[in-house]
């Protein structure tokens, strides 16, 4: 049993906004040298999240669409009454992601479909360069 752990480093605007990292994951699993096994990923921090999806200008519109729609940036929301830094919303998104994801390794590749990336999504309400731990564990 073999593990590699890692910090991906990613520059990200205001949110949403939505980067894919499956590049950065596949080079460390090609370093990894693992074969079988799975890759954890977890965003560092509570106004970011992970995610699968197509990254495709069309489809990654339709979700910072969809993400704005189920938690407005323009309600009120509670967390303001203690921080008064105008990003209640962006917990909330955050929140409804998720910030992990799970994805099994097999003959040396990510288990994706063909349409398939890994997006991490800044929520916050400025600019943030996020974190991702990824532990690659297998044989």
């Amino acid at each position: 049993m073999k593990i590699k752990s890692s910090i991906i480093e990613v520059e990200l605007k205001k949110g949403p906004d939505i980067v894919d990292i499956t590049d950065n994951i596949n080079g460390l699993l090609l370093e990894s040298r693992i074969k079988e096994g799975i890759c954890s990923l977890n965003c560092i921090g509570s106004t970011g999240s992970l995610t699968t999806i197509e990254f495709e200008p069309g489809v990654i519109e339709d979700l910072k669409s969809a993400i704005n729609r189920i938690a407005p940036p323009d309600i009120e929301y509670k967390h303001e009454l203690a921080w008064h830094d105008g990003n209640g919303h962006s917990h909330v998104q955050a929140a409804l992601l998720g910030p992990s994801l799970t994805i099994s390794i097999k003959a040396g590749r990510l288990l994706l479909g063909t349409w398939q990336q890994v997006v991490v999504i800044n929520h916050d309400n400025r600019s943030r360069r996020r974190k991702i731990a990824c532990t690659i564990i297998g044989i």
